[in-house]
């Protein structure tokens, strides 16, 4: 959805809001389409993919030039399929802060196709006086959300404890979970100033890897799900919060107030 500005002050960002299309940049809830080549070419795993396919190629060249074309099509094959193990037993394919960047892609395509539901939202905001960068502020009928995107190892297992702390792997996530908490209480405090009423923020983490074993599940005041349930996440708190949901005009009101309480990240 486009943001169209409506009659607020001369200091107020100038922002848009309009159902159902989608023109906003960097930093908006739902960028535009970006082409294909362009998308792969930004993929951290294309350098490992060329250096495979050399290698492959490589192999299968030389052994079929000195035996025979098809040892050399099974020569290349080997040597993709013992490179791809090897790298998947000794090294994290993809670095850190290009796992966080990727999630959160994921995340903004996904709201993209929500807008049509009455969603608008605001992405990578930052916090003021602080580090802290939201990575989804998202605004609709079932509510506002401050949803943290995550990518992580998809070998290691996505667990709750029966205490209700999350794992991945044997490493406690109560920290993360902790932060996303903190961040859904800033853009709350944040958010009512600017409007002058109390906003609920609902804390939420999408996680993208590794296999979630539920639908939904509420740890440590954080819900956590798959990233790819994020629309049956939104579909199921619209259905069980009923009473509170937002109209369209309480979402204009509060997107224009988040877009001016939270300035674009850095």
């Amino acid at each position: 959805m486009d943001l169209v500005s409506g009659d607020e002050p001369d200091t107020a960002p100038t922002v848009e809001f309009e159902m159902p299309r989608v023109t906003r940049g960097p930093g908006g809830a739902v960028p535009g389409a970006r082409p294909p080549l362009r998308g792969m070419a930004a993929d951290p795993r294309v350098p490992i993919w060329i250096g495979r396919a050399v290698m492959a190629g490589v192999a299968g060249i030389a052994i079929g030039a000195w035996l025979d074309w098809r040892l050399g099509v099974t020569a290349a094959a080997i040597v993709a399929v013992a490179d791809t193990i090897y790298r998947s037993r000794t090294t994290s394919v993809i670095p850190a802060h290009v796992r966080v960047a990727s999630a959160q892609r994921r995340t903004r395509r996904r709201l993209l196709l929500l807008r049509l539901s009455g969603y608008a939202s605001l992405s990578c905001r930052a916090i003021p006086g602080s580090d802290s960068v939201i990575d989804h502020l998202v605004i609709g009928p079932a509510g506002v959300f401050a949803v943290d995107s995550e990518r992580w190892d998809r070998r290691l297992p996505v667990r709750a404890s029966p205490g209700g702390q999350l794992y991945h792997g044997p490493f406690s996530q109560r920290e993360r979970l902790r932060h996303a908490m903190w961040e859904a209480q800033q853009a709350r405090a944040l958010i009512g100033a600017a409007l002058g009423e109390d906003v609920p923020v609902r804390p939420a983490m999408a996680i993208y890897g590794p296999v979630v074993p539920w639908i939904s599940v509420r740890l440590d005041g954080v819900d956590v799900f798959a990233g790819r349930r994020l629309r049956r996440y939104l579909r199921r708190r619209a259905r069980d919060d009923r009473a509170q949901r937002l109209s369209y005009a309480e979402v204009r009101d509060i997107f224009m107030a988040a877009a001016q309480a939270l300035p674009p990240a850095r």
